[in-house]
């Protein structure tokens, strides 16, 4: 079975300006990937190459295994956009737009999926409300709406929660979930880079154009993610067993602090170590590693390149 999204030597210059710079990518069927980075480090560009939205320069685009060269429209037909702007007429109603957008990806009416997807977005009450009468949250949910009324095999949530309440994003990732166990593949651009360490099963990140790093999620995080361990003690201490030498001793010898990288013992073997030397222990606390610390560090150019 060919890849959902398959992109070879992707470029694009704005005259001399490149926003696009030989992006190599491939995207299986099933999977969510987020693809993160800066403001204007080539996300949407990207984006838009696939959806048709952007002219590329050169390289490839594939989807579904088909040369968007060689077709332009078919394989785009199962593709669905939730771009960052909105987008609708403001003089249709809410579900008129849905049944318009079947008919701009040739589907037939389907009263039964727009009831379906005013449910699960929670717009049934407002489905006969003009669109512009809509709060910011509410037309968010519009649009996401939009691009997943065609049942699409392949959708790009580019900011979908940008500027939106709490409850609307725990909607969305339920969402998110209950679209890939349906067989849906999802690519995921976001700035809460809580979301990409919730839902994503591999992480892309891009900056000035150029995707720096291609990764299962779980393995960069254990790759280049640091987990932070404190221990305050109830007394001074002289010294550290050396199952624990690896950490550091505040200058009052009360607070041990010792930061797991890959290579390092584990945050459980140093703890192991400091109570099998009956040290003092009044406090625990452990930070976790964080997405957003290993985007930084890749940013920063210290996360080698996949």
């Amino acid at each position: 079975m060919p890849a959902v999204l398959e992109v070879a030597g992707l470029s694009k210059r704005y005259k001399a300006t490149p926003a696009l710079t030989d992006a190599n990518l491939v995207i299986e069927a099933g999977e969510i990937f987020a693809l993160l980075g800066p403001n204007g480090a080539g996300k949407t560009t990207l984006i838009g190459c696939v959806c048709g939205l952007v002219k590329k320069t050169s390289g490839t685009v594939k989807v579904f295994g088909v040369d968007l060269d060689v077709d332009p429209v078919t394989p785009r037909r199962d593709v669905g956009l939730v771009p960052q702007e909105i987008n609708f007429d403001p003089f249709f109603t809410v579900r008129e737009s849905l049944e318009i957008q079947l008919g701009y990806y040739g589907r037939k009416a389907d009263p039964a999926r727009v009831d379906e997807l005013l449910a699960a977005l929670k717009l049934s009450d407002k489905a006969d409300s003009q669109t512009r009468a809509l709060s910011g949250g509410m037309k968010r949910r519009l649009l996401i709406a939009k691009a997943l009324v065609h049942r699409p095999r392949l959708v790009f949530l580019d900011e979908p929660t940008a500027g939106v309440d709490i409850e609307l994003r725990r909607d969305l990732w339920a969402y998110v979930r209950k679209l890939r166990e349906q067989g849906t593949t999802v690519v995921l651009t976001t700035h809460y880079l809580e979301e990409a360490e919730e839902l994503a099963d591999r992480v892309g990140i891009i900056d000035k154009g150029k995707l720096l790093l291609v990764e299962e999620k779980t393995a960069l995080m254990k790759r280049l993610g640091e987990r932070r361990l404190e221990v305050k003690l109830r007394d001074p201490v002289a010294t550290i067993p050396d199952g624990a030498s690896t950490g550091t001793l505040s200058d009052d010898r009360r607070t041990y602090v010792f930061i797991e990288r890959a290579g390092t013992p584990s945050c459980a073997d140093v703890l192991g170590a400091l109570y099998a030397a009956h040290l003092p222990v009044a406090e625990v606390s452990m930070a976790p590693s964080k997405l957003e610390d290993v985007l930084i560090r890749v940013l920063r150019g210290n996360g080698g390149v996949s």
